[in-house]
Order: C-alpha cells, then sequence, then structure tokens
C-alpha cells in the first residue's frame, strides 16, 4: 500500500485529473489545500473526496509559503497524519496538484515491491554542489504573514551536521516517516530550519545523510523535471506539453512535473490514454 500526500492551491479541474490517473484502492489519499486558496476551493476538493471517503481526506488546511518552513511543516503533518490513519501502508509519495504518473499504479506497485525499505530522494552536499545557496542557511529568515523576511543576522550552523540539498519530492518508506516524525534527533533540526529559507529542499536531505537512520537511500526521486534557470541561481520546473509526451512516456520516471491544464491540457489528455493502454495490457497478459 502507498500513502500519497498532495498540495494543492489551485486548478481543482487538474487535482481531479491527477488523483483519478493516480487512484488505487489499496491506496491511502491525504489532500491539504492551502489555507490562502480560499473556502470555495477546500469546499470543491472535500465534495470531490467524498466519493473516495474509505481512501481519502483532507488535512487541516493551513496557510503555505513557497520558500518557508510552512511547507514542510505541512509535509510533517500529513506523513505523521497518515501514520496514525493506515499501519498497512509501505511507502510515502508527495505529490503536487501539477504533477502526473507516468506509470500505472500497478507498475508503480510492483516497483516499489521490489524496493522495499528503499528511500527514494535526491541528495547532495550543499557546501560543494550548492553552494550558491549556502544563504538559505546562513541567515536567519522569519516567515511573516504573506512573505519570508531575510533578517541580516547570520548564525552558525549545527555542530557536527553537514548540509544536504536536493528538492521537495520524495518517496520515502515508511520506516523513514517515523523516525523524522518522532526520532528526538530531529527535534533540533526542526528548530533550526524552521528560520531558513527553502528548507523543503534541504530538511529530509539534512535528517536522513545526519542521523542515526539506518536504511537504504537511492539518490533519485523517481521524478521528470525538465529544471529551467530564473536569473543567476533559482530554477524552475518547466511546464511540459504535448510536444514533450514522447520524451515522457519514454520516460523511466514515475512520475513528472510540471503540468498547467491553462497553458496545454492535451499532454494530459495524452498521459491518460496512454495510462490506460498499460492497464489494458497488464489485464490482458
Amino acid at each position: 500500500m502507498i500513502a500519497y500526500f498532495i498540495l494543492v492551491h489551485r486548478y481543482p479541474g487538474q487535482f481531479k485529473r491527477l488523483f483519478r490517473a493516480i487512484f488505487h484502492p489499496a491506496n491511502y489519499y491525504l489532500v491539504h489545500v492551502d489555507k490562502r486558496s480560499g473556502l470555495g476551493l477546500q469546499t470543491e476538493i472535500q465534495d470531490f473526496l467524498s466519493s473516495f471517503a474509505n481512501n481519502a481526506s483532507l488535512l487541516k488546511s493551513q496557510s503555505i509559503l513557497w520558500g518557508g518552513y510552512s511547507m514542510v511543516d505541512a509535509e510533517l503533518r500529513g506523513i505523521e497524519e497518515l501514520l496514525k490513519i493506515s499501519s498497512e501502508w509501505e511507502f510515502f509519495i508527495n505529490l503536487s496538484a501539477q504533477d502526473f504518473p507516468l506509470k500505472s499504479q500497478t507498475h508503480i506497485q510492483g516497483f516499489l515491491s521490489r524496493n522495499r525499505g528503499n528511500d527514494f530522494i535526491k541528495v547532495a552536499n550543499q557546501r560543494k554542489v550548492r553552494p550558491e545557496t549556502l544563504n538559505r542557511i546562513q541567515n536567519y529568515f522569519i516567515e511573516f504573514s504573506k512573505r519570508i523576511l531575510r533578517t541580516p543576522m547570520k548564525r552558525p550552523y549545527l555542530r557536527g551536521v553537514t548540509p544536504y540539498i536536493g528538492n521537495q519530492w520524495m518517496i520515502l518508506s515508511r520506516k523513514f516517516c517515523e523516525f523524522v516524525c518522532y526520532s528526538p534527533e530531529v527535534k533540533r533540526l526542526k528548530r533550526f530550519y524552521r528560520h531558513t529559507f527553502i528548507p523543503d529542499e534541504g530538511f529530509f536531505q539534512t535528517v536522513i545523510m545526519n542521523t542515526n537512520y539506518k536504511g537504504i537511500i537511492v539518490n533519485d526521486d523517481k521524478r521528470t523535471i525538465d529544471w529551467v534557470p530564473i536569473g543567476t541561481i533559482k530554477l524552475r520546473p518547466r511546464d511540459f506539453t504535448s510536444k514533450d509526451a514522447d520524451f515522457l512516456m519514454a520516460s523511466q520516471g514515475l512520475f513528472a512535473r510540471k503540468f498547467d491544464g491553462t497553458v496545454d491540457a492535451g499532454i494530459l489528455s495524452i498521459l491518460e490514454s496512454n495510462l490506460r493502454s498499460s492497464r489494458s495490457g497488464a489485464q490482458g497478459s
């Protein structure tokens, strides 16, 4: 069984397409709707999920700011809630509503059954590989109202800890999920990263690489993403379009991001059709 955690802040129609594409009765689904998106979106998502009440529910909404610890907090709350909901799932997968699967649930379940106990997460030594991002952990940041404030105050990094970086998207074992939620070792990392910038790209990586957690770390998040530069050091995921269909269907990734139905909804239709063909082929074999 897989526990999915899905972050939603817009595009309810696109979320519904994603949900249907990843739905399987053996899985569990927890959805967080950004409180800043308004009650209307939350109500629409809640009404939609009512048809899947045995498998899906909403996490209490809180406001999320890009670049703030509120993103990590939502992930941790989601993991902890899923741990309480079911003792049966073995893997946690986080997605945004603008992601989409490239493989069927049967394929994904089979892949994970062959990789029990593994954690799929991008990890890199931040000082060596992304030194231009060190200001994220050197300066003291405050999440305030609708923005992140960077203070001039510097602070030393955690003693005996090497900062790691990757990206937000992960496939985590239940063992690590229990560790990151309940181990006393993690408390000081939570305190420190609460006042950093874009901690969702470094917190989980730093925890998994600097604690007594014993697991098999696979330096691959199984996502297909085309990162394009913004300015000198920032990157953003390019929106895939129908022109990328062959590339995506040939990918070894389990999921891809990101998609914007207002830019090109056709690519979602192509991927949906490919998933239907995959399911039909699996049933007929």
